[in-house]
């Protein structure tokens, strides 16, 4: 069995493009409408910091690395496409990781 795959990125909004980056990366925005195209994407949230609130991450969630990456595949021009679109409402991004979900706890020694 596959473990679901989280994949976390953070952002900073270009100050002034705030609501089109809220726009592009929230709930029913132009990610999650693309992901949605994708068979195996669960999710995706979007969270910002408590303290420093012009940083925000993403949190995408998938039912597996093979499912993201056959996404990746098929959707490969639409994505780098939306990619550089969204690069005018945001000053940084960085991918902080990709992680596997594991509710069964820590591997056994």
């Amino acid at each position: 069995m596959t473990a679901p795959l989280i994949l976390i990125w953070e952002f900073r909004p270009r100050p002034g493009r705030e609501a089109e980056f809220l726009g592009a990366y929230g709930p029913g925005g132009a990610w999650t409408a693309l992901f949605a195209r994708g068979e195996g994407w669960l999710g995706t949230e979007l969270a910002r910091d408590t303290t420093d609130p012009a940083r925000y991450v993403t949190i995408d969630r998938w039912t597996s690395c093979d499912a993201y990456d056959t996404f990746r595949e098929k959707f490969a021009a639409e994505h780098a496409a939306l990619d550089v679109a969204c690069e005018a409402f945001t000053v940084h991004e960085r991918r902080i990781g990709a992680f596997e979900h594991s509710a069964a706890g820590p591997p056994a020694a």
